[in-house]
């Protein structure tokens, strides 16, 4: 069981001179597509409700935004830094605007040392699209562990979820236990996702 003991907002940054400094503390960095669900899906983890600001005009993230949560599994205390990375795949911006965001994000995924883990946020509903599939052969050729989480699956009848998790792992070419499945709504998947998370960092 996985209790929420704090959590705060560091800084924002659109380079590695702004990222958080000091005692090195493993970072956990959220990637997916705009209006994936990707601010629900950090405020529930963190176990508030307005941590990270939800818009309804998807590609309103347009920095990276740091955040500190503190937990509790098992009696000891975690501190798990979260970097929250603008969406991708949102038409409505400039290609020079794409670009600069493009860079922003490549360089703190191919540079920043306490990374420990991405996750990869797919909707469980729309399933990978193009831009998905990029951003993960993009993070397996950088190295980086990756975590892919199905978020909005209450979306999904009961029924459907579990064969719905198999297509996906099956359509990005992973083993079914490398897809978790998440409701910010209903708050399914928490401890899971926390589980995986703490794993990785630890």
């Amino acid at each position: 069981m996985i209790k929420i003991l704090d959590a705060r907002f560091l800084t924002t940054a659109v380079e590695p001179k702004g990222y958080p400094t000091g005692v090195a503390t493993p970072e956990v960095a959220f990637v997916g597509r705009s209006n994936v669900g990707k601010s629900s899906m950090i405020n529930a983890l963190a176990g508030r409700k307005k941590l990270v600001r939800v818009s309804n005009t998807p590609g309103r993230t347009r920095t990276i935004n740091f955040f500190d949560v503190d937990v509790e599994r098992e009696g000891k205390r975690h501190t798990v830094r979260f970097a929250d990375l603008p969406g991708y795949g949102f038409a409505k911006v400039s290609k020079t605007e794409r670009s600069s965001w493009q860079s922003m994000i490549t360089t703190y995924l191919e540079k920043r040392r306490d990374l420990k883990v991405v996750v990869s946020i797919i909707d469980a509903e729309v399933g990978p699209t193009s831009d998905d599939f990029q951003t993960l052969d993009y993070l397996q050729e950088a190295k980086r562990p990756i975590l892919v989480v199905a978020t909005k699956i209450d979306r999904l009848p009961k029924a459907r979820r579990k064969p719905r998790l198999q297509s996906l792992a099956e359509e990005l070419s992973l083993p079914r236990e490398a897809v978790l499945s998440f409701s910010a709504t209903e708050k399914l998947g928490l401890d899971e996702v926390w589980d995986a998370l703490l794993s990785a960092v630890s």
